[in-house]
């Protein structure tokens, strides 16, 4: 024998249950509760996708602007070399993870009487720095004759690419030249061969060496530092522009990423908000019934609260499951490397998506507030 209700309380034993109420609501108004439902899959869809993708978008690009070469210049002071153990202390000021390369520098005159920028350089070192270099051929540093590497214009105006006579202090070498270079800068213009037999044909010696550091710009300012630091006597200069626009970039897709969640989160929640606010006014008169019949105003509306927090946790699981394939997809298209699911981007996900429901359930739910029993009943 069930307990008598007293007035004013709401008995779920002869009233209509929560999972009743639910039940009607997702199922027989299952067109408003798919569009709610979709919106909010959306938006935690979006949200994963670009959580996952921030997680590690700094790495990413960061790894992008090293294929640009340098960002750190290490050069002699005017009309002098560099000390015979700079190179060792710039890899040892910068790191191991640093990229460095040297070059020596001397103008010497091609057999037709043209004068021509030869650099001296380790190829193997270039080839790691400089991997934006368009190269038909990298030479092989033991190869003979001396291998060479030609710019795009050095080769223009030199006869025989494949047999290149220069001479330099009254003293002559043939080169071999076995790759074209280009990359629309000063490098067209020059021809490479090895550094040591750059040094035994022209006795001059390395005066700058290129430094790839990786990281952002507080690792560049930090590196910056230890290199001045062991090298007093020498320059040692960011590259201005690429720091500089490494750091713009980064800090505008930041932005961008800020705003695009932004402006899905008030779009999703404005759908929600229209759903939610049509299916009160559609399910007004059951919510009148249940008030007259005992129902408090905190019964009503955790029903309402309720129903859009199951749809909120539903989109959460499914948007989870579809932002990280999207993560995935465009990490693999346009950085090349995998972006794997990230459990960690879950909670903030849920959170989002709990706060628009919320939020687009506040405005129905004052409109439950109001509800006048009497009138709604007597079809008024």
């Amino acid at each position: 024998m069930s307990e008598p209700s007293t007035p004013g309380q709401y008995h779920p034993a002869s009233k209509l249950s929560l999972v009743r109420i639910l039940r009607r609501s997702l199922v027989h108004r299952r067109a408003r509760s798919i569009s709610a439902l979709v919106a909010l899959t959306v938006s935690a869809g979006v949200a994963t996708a670009l959580l996952t993708l921030y997680a590690d978008l700094d790495n990413k690009l960061h790894k992008e602007f090293r294929s640009f070469g340098a960002n750190i210049v290490v050069t002699a002071t005017a009309n002098a070399v560099l000390p015979p153990d700079t190179l060792s202390k710039v890899q040892q000021a910068a790191g191991p993870a640093a990229l460095t390369a040297p070059f020596a520098y001397a103008v010497a005159t091609t057999d037709t009487g043209t004068s021509v920028v030869v650099s001296g350089t380790d190829f193997a070192a270039v080839r790691r720095l400089n991997s934006w270099w368009q190269v038909s051929n990298w030479p092989d540093p033991s190869g003979q004759p001396s291998p060479a590497l030609l710019g795009q214009r050095a080769a223009n105006f030199i006869g025989d690419e494949h047999s290149v006579k220069l001479t330099f202090a009254s003293k002559s070498v043939t080169l071999n030249g076995t790759g074209r270079l280009k990359t629309g800068g000063d490098e067209d213009s020059r021809i490479y061969m090895p550094l040591e037999a750059f040094t035994a044909w022209t006795g001059v010696t390395p005066s700058v060496i290129e430094v790839q550091i990786s990281g952002g710009t507080a690792a560049i300012d930090t590196a910056l530092a230890q290199l001045k630091q062991a090298l007093p006597g020498v320059q040692v200069q960011p590259v201005r522009q690429l720091v500089e626009g490494e750091s713009r970039i980064v800090d505008r897709t930041h932005a961008l990423m800020y705003a695009a969640l932004l402006l899905i989160a008030l779009t999703v929640g404005v759908s929600v908000l229209a759903t939610l606010s049509a299916s009160v006014l559609e399910r007004r008169r059951d919510f009148a019934l249940m008030k007259a019949l005992g129902g408090t105003q905190i019964h009503l509306m955790s029903i309402f609260l309720f129903e859009a927090l199951i749809l909120a946790l539903a989109g959460v699981f499914v948007g989870f499951v579809i932002g990280s394939a999207a993560a995935f997809a465009i990490s693999e298209i346009n950085f090349h490397t995998a972006t794997l699911p990230r459990l960690s981007v879950m909670p903030l996900v849920l959170l989002l998506n709990l706060a628009i429901a919320l939020l687009a359930a506040f405005f129905p739910a004052r409109v439950l507030r109001g509800l006048q029993p009497a009138a709604l009943l007597k079809g008024e």
